[in-house]
């Protein structure tokens, strides 16, 4: 598994590849289509985002020291935000997560080119994966 550094690298360099947002955007859509699905008994109002304009639920679960994220949006663009955000963290140990830098968000100019709400609820998703690696790291130690 690569380190957090190296697959946000990745997605900078994926998000040059476009001309334009709307092929971004249409990119975002594409990788919400390969996100890993929420099990349906986990599709409460415990693990919706709170922040968010459109609902997106979380889940998160520790295997062998690390992270597996799953999640699931009823809106197309906000389930490719938390995709790549699930692909940045997911299969990460709690640490790497809390001490992860995202200002790759800022580099491939995502905050920017959300309307106010969605970027206030990309803020309140990144905030919500790092809440589940602050609670899994105490059971670590």
């Amino acid at each position: 598994m690569s380190n957090i550094t190296e697959i946000q690298q990745e997605i900078v360099s994926e998000f040059e590849m476009f001309d334009d947002w709307m092929q971004r955007y249409e990119y975002m859509i594409d990788l919400g289509k390969d996100l890993p699905i929420i099990n349906d008994t986990y599709k409460t109002d415990k693990n919706i985002i709170k922040g968010c304009q459109s609902k997106v639920w979380v889940h998160a679960e520790l295997k062998e020291d690390k992270l597996e994220f799953t999640a699931d949006s009823d809106a197309i663009i906000t389930k490719g935000i938390i995709a790549i955000l699930i692909r940045v963290f997911s299969g990460q140990h709690p640490k790497d997560i809390l001490d992860a830098d995202t200002s790759f968000i800022d580099e491939i100019g995502l905050k920017e080119h959300l309307s106010p709400t969605r970027a206030n609820g990309l803020v309140s998703m990144i905030k919500q994966l790092k809440m589940y690696a602050v609670a899994y790291q105490t059971q670590l130690d």
